[in-house]
């Protein structure tokens, strides 16, 4: 059975939003998140109502990220000890598992998942993880190979991060009838610790797709999925045991409205796509609700 955990963050105000003033309408409560409507007055007045001024939704979690000084406030550290070791438990015990940040342009997707030099984010703290507990089970009479792979897809095509050849998102996307979907000539690569993850992670971020919008300086303009393939093996009663399980680590590009990142030419046609695959990605998440409600009752997110 899956397990699934949803998870809300709410990011600072970034300069263009403090230079236009505005205000910060969420609230957190545990695991509340509460987002009040600014344009209803807080004050009770006739024909309001609670649902006119406020939505409310409950989540996993719900981290609140906006002020350092907040003693409520949710850092790097937390979300990966919630988040992160779930996934890494989830591969050891021979599990596939997959991360992924969905939110609308500039929303601080890139910061929680990559992070940045001084904030290490959600995807390079778990690679770590992995080898350092391969590191503490090596004694143990298991051996393990990993290998690493990073895409992305842009303008709906497909392109390898990590081969230096690689101009052109030509990929093809092809469906094993044992394995299921895969991407065809797909390079692999081996790595022995995480210094070879970190350099191959950079390696494919250098030449991802970005470009600056009025929303967001640094926008990413594709989504890319970083893919570890754990195999661990080892002897049970003097027979082969082999365990495979894979890791995907997902930073999608942001929803976004042209009008407000400004995007013409290029840029408009590249957000086209860009929702038009986060809607197909929420029809199979609600599709999957379904199957979960018809399974047993009821469905969780």
């Amino acid at each position: 059975m899956a397990n699934v955990k949803v998870a809300v963050r709410v990011r600072p105000l970034n300069q263009r939003e403090v230079g236009m003033e505005s205000k910060v309408i969420i609230e957190m409560d545990g695991k509340k998140t509460r987002i009040y409507n600014p344009k209803v007055s807080m004050s009770f007045h006739q024909g309001d109502t609670a649902r006119d001024r406020f939505k409310e939704f409950v989540y996993d979690y719900s981290y609140w990220s906006v002020d350092r000084d907040d003693s409520n406030f949710t850092s790097q550290e937390r979300v990966f000890v919630d988040l992160g070791t779930k996934v890494v438990d989830s591969a050891f015990e021979g599990y596939n598992a997959c991360t992924f940040a969905y939110g609308q342009t500039g929303s601080g997707k890139t910061h929680t998942m990559m992070g940045s030099e001084d904030e290490v984010g959600l995807i390079p703290r778990i690679c770590k993880t992995l080898f350092s507990r391969m590191q503490q089970n090596g004694d143990n009479g298991i051996t393990f190979r990993t290998e690493v792979s990073y895409l992305e897809i842009y303008n709906e095509k497909v392109k390898d991060l990590l081969k230096k050849d690689s101009q052109h998102h030509n990929l093809r996307l092809r469906e094993h009838p044992k394995l299921g979907p895969y991407v065809q000539d797909l390079s692999k690569h081996l790595v022995m610790n995480y210094g070879d993850v970190e350099q191959l992670m950079n390696q494919g971020n250098s030449i991802r797709t970005t470009a600056t919008t009025k929303m967001n300086d640094t926008s990413s303009r594709s989504h890319a999925i970083f893919t570890l393939t754990f195999v661990q093996a080892k002897f049970d009663r003097d027979m082969p045991i082999e365990t495979v399980s894979k890791i995907h680590l997902v930073d999608l590009a942001g929803s976004e409205r042209a009008d407000s990142s400004g995007a013409t030419g290029d840029r408009l046609k590249e957000g086209g796509h860009i929702n038009k695959s986060l809607v197909t990605l929420g029809s199979v998440i609600s599709a999957l609700a379904d199957i979960s409600i018809s399974e047993i009752g009821r469905a969780h997110v």
